[in-house]
């Protein structure tokens, strides 16, 4: 199984596209893949993704420089066998449960100041790709920081548990996918929720048992 999801900087003229073609990218060849050297598979597709970006018709000077202006970050899982791998760029975050009160977190990463992060289309975007194995896990979140804000406490080291387990509860136990949805919605998007994190709020639950 493989996914992912990704916010486009606010700043960046076409970060929508640039998030939309590395998730679209990053499944494409990652669900292909065998799990052997499978780090070096993901640089391998990101580096994809930088291409298409480079020779994208947005991008008139057909050159490297321009991809910034499709800033987008990575959040995203590869899992095989009972075996994970998270990997991650920038804010966001991820979470696999494997029981009760027990989890793995890739935590969000953000720069000198707390409104900055990294982006996969930087130059040095080796340097903040990070990787985070886990093993058996029950379920998987993956989110933007639209979603942190509620997910986690405590400058991101600790789970928020009043929203991670009964939400992962809920959706485990839900026999309507669109009621879900809808709940799902209801929750992120109403007055409240928008006050404490205006943000654009993706969140991604896989249930794995």
């Amino acid at each position: 199984m493989v996914a992912v999801v990704s916010d486009g900087a606010g700043s960046a003229k076409f970060g929508k596209i640039g998030a939309k073609i590395v998730c679209d990218t990053l499944c494409d060849i990652l669900i292909k893949a065998s799990a052997t050297d499978i780090k070096q598979k993901i640089i391998d597709a990101i580096e994809v993704s930088r291409q298409k970006l480079i020779l994208h018709r947005y991008n008139k000077s057909k050159k490297e420089l321009g991809i910034i202006d499709f800033a987008a970050t990575v959040v995203g899982v590869f899992y095989y066998k009972n075996k994970g791998l998270f990997f991650h760029i920038g804010d966001g975050a991820a979470i696999a449960i494997l029981g009760d009160d027990n989890a793995v977190i890739s935590e969000p990463e953000n720069g000198i100041f707390s409104c900055e992060t990294y982006f996969y289309t930087m130059d040095d975007w080796k340097d903040s790709l990070r990787f985070t194995n886990f093993e058996k896990a029950n379920s998987l979140m993956l989110m933007t920081d639209g979603v942190t804000s509620f997910a986690f406490k405590n400058d991101y080291e600790q789970l928020e548990k009043g929203f991670v387990y009964p939400i992962n509860n809920f959706l485990h136990q839900s026999q309507n996918r669109l009621k879900a949805i809808r709940a799902l919605n209801n929750t992120l998007s109403n007055p409240k929720a928008q006050k404490i994190n205006p943000d654009d709020k993706t969140f991604l639950w896989v249930g794995l048992k």
